[in-house]
């Protein structure tokens, strides 16, 4: 393979103190009482990239350098010197070695297997802070190097390159890209590889596995995103979606000592995660990317024990029998006491008749950075009138051309935060259209043109316009679940007092007491965020109504 640029060692980049902290006597002496000594001698490989068992190691003699295979070699990363340790967050996820670590000088070191450095973390304020602050800084230097074990090779105009994109981002996993309309050196990949153009997008996964338009669970096990959980031993409770209100529940569940399973179809953050900057949670007065909260809850989840498993859709909820068992796409039933369902909501799609033939190539439903590099310097539309919509225009508006805000009704009043409706108002480069709709999408591989009429004259325009963001209204993610639980005309799963005596009767509810609030028609099983009927639509709402459901599953598992 033609070597990949090589970039400066991270030993250059900025915040060096917190990415590779010196630690005390009295840190290394506490941390010693959590694993053993050992020497080391010039040469020896402590972790090997690719590694499925990883120890974290600190130095207290001699010197140990971090590298990364290439194709000339070997990339150096760092130099970890006494009073340093090794690791970032694949130590707390349970993943596969990213890069090498070898000794280049003699010494000692102290080293923890991987449980006791979670006991550590989870029992040490102190340690927890200097090494997941680490650890976080360290895998966002991989990712902004690319230092990570995949390449991919695909095309910005193809929608399997962007959802595969998407996935490693939004997984916080390294990798270099290859874009095969511009490098000019790309058919020597091709060749080497035997690759077809139809075969685009490809994921090269740790230097020699060739994956050909690969669907995300098949990326997930060629990285091997769940090879360390046990997705057979039974659990305090599955968490069956990783959206804010599924995070939530299982940094609070796992902090609480519950065994926690969490079941992610795609990645963590839901819908919020395709949010380019969220500004009105609470305690980010600067505001936050979606991405960036979900990653933090993500690592915060694991820190506490929490296993989640990615790209891996629930398919069936057995819900007949204790312990239920919530049956997983690969075939599996991981079997449970309790549940919390919280796999959100999806945008409702248009009824337009070639929409799937431009999702990913032109039609998105999340404004990210990704998306904001495709239209740079372009026409856009954002289709919706709440919140997301409104972030959505903003930042986007930062980079394209000109945004067209199309909305059904006839102001934003109603859908839309004050202080984005503001930011629209006074951007010249965001148009608001009123009572407008798409009524057509044409193009041939990538969207080319949109038509769009408006309600009050009737007119339909036609614009040379490559790029649509839907965000309109929302459809619960249901489906998995059959009869098991009750749900309203709409969908969304009724709880606590909104479920009516003849509702309950109907689903033989066998408990004295009236079912707790999050707690749906099954006693155990429960509902939180946007998939619960009557659920507040805010990022805030769902965080609460995800801690808050594990309360109850206390309450649950001692009855």
């Amino acid at each position: 393979m033609p070597p990949l640029p090589t970039p400066e060692p991270l030993t250059l980049t900025a915040r060096i103190s917190q990415m590779f902290p010196m630690l005390t006597p009295a840190q290394i002496a506490r941390i010693a009482t959590h694993g053993h000594a050992r020497s080391i001698q010039s040469g020896d490989v402590l972790i090997q990239a690719g590694a499925e068992v990883v120890p974290f190691f600190v130095i207290t003699a001699g010197q140990v350098e971090i590298v990364r295979p290439s194709g000339v070699g070997e990339d150096l990363i760092a130099v970890h010197d006494p009073g340093q340790f090794t690791g970032e967050v694949q130590l707390i996820s349970g993943r596969r070695a990213l890069v090498t670590a070898r000794a280049s000088q003699a010494g000692e070191v102290i080293e923890l297997d991987r449980e006791h450095l979670l006991m550590l973390v989870q029992t040490d304020s102190e340690l927890s802070e200097i090494i997941m602050r680490a650890f976080i800084l360290r895998r966002v230097e991989l990712i902004a190097h690319g230092f990570g074990d995949v390449v991919l090779m695909g095309s910005n105009n193809c929608s399997g390159t962007l959802r595969i994109k998407e996935f490693l981002t939004r997984n916080g996993h390294p990798y270099s890209y290859v874009d095969l309309d511009h490098d000019t050196d790309v058919q020597a990949l091709l060749d080497r590889f035997q690759v077809a153009a139809g075969d685009i997008p490809v994921l090269i996964c740790g230097g020699d596995v060739v994956l050909r338009n690969p669907t995300n669970q098949q990326v997930a096990d060629c990285l091997g995103f769940n090879n360390a959980i046990d997705q057979t031993q039974i659990r305090d409770v599955v968490i069956v979606g990783a959206g804010p209100s599924g995070l939530a529940a299982a940094v609070y569940a796992a902090s609480e000592g519950l065994d926690v399973l969490v079941i992610e179809a795609n990645a963590p953050g839901g819908q919020a995660g395709a949010s380019s900057k969220i500004e009105n949670y609470l305690g980010f007065p600067t505001g936050i990317s979606g991405q960036a909260l979900a990653a933090r809850a993500y690592t915060q989840a694991q820190k506490f024990g929490a296993q989640i498993i990615i790209a891996q859709h629930a398919a069936r909820l057995n819900c007949d029998r204790k312990p239920y068992t919530v049956e997983v796409g690969n075939g599996l039933h991981v079997p449970t006491r309790a549940v919390i369902i919280a796999t959100g909501a999806e945008y409702r799609k248009p009824a337009l008749d070639n929409l799937s033939n431009f999702e990913g190539a032109g039609v998105y439903y999340g404004a990210t950075f990704m998306e904001a590099q495709l239209c740079a310097d372009e026409e856009v539309i954002v289709v919706g009138g709440g919140n997301s919509a409104g972030q959505a225009a903003v930042f986007l508006a930062q980079t394209a051309k000109r945004v067209h805000v199309l909305i059904r009704s006839e102001g934003l009043a109603a859908s839309m935060s004050r202080y984005l409706i503001r930011r629209i108002e006074d951007n010249p480069a965001i148009v608001l259209h009123t009572q407008t709709t798409i009524v057509a999408l044409e193009g041939s591989h990538h969207l080319e043109r949109v038509r769009w009429q408006a309600r009050h004259s009737g007119d339909i325009e036609t614009q040379a316009i490559r790029h649509v963001f839907l965000m309109t209204g929302a459809a619960p993610n249901t489906q998995w679940l059959g009869g098991c639980v009750v749900r309203d005309d709409k969908g969304f799963i009724k709880t606590g007092a909104d479920l009516s005596p003849d509702e309950l009767a109907a689903a033989h509810w066998p408990l004295g007491r009236a079912p707790h609030l999050l707690e749906t028609s099954v006693p155990g099983v429960f509902a939180a965020g946007d998939i619960r009927a009557g659920n507040i639509k805010r990022v805030a709402s769902a965080v609460g109504e995800g801690s808050i459901s594990v309360s109850f599953v206390h309450q649950v598992l001692h009855e």
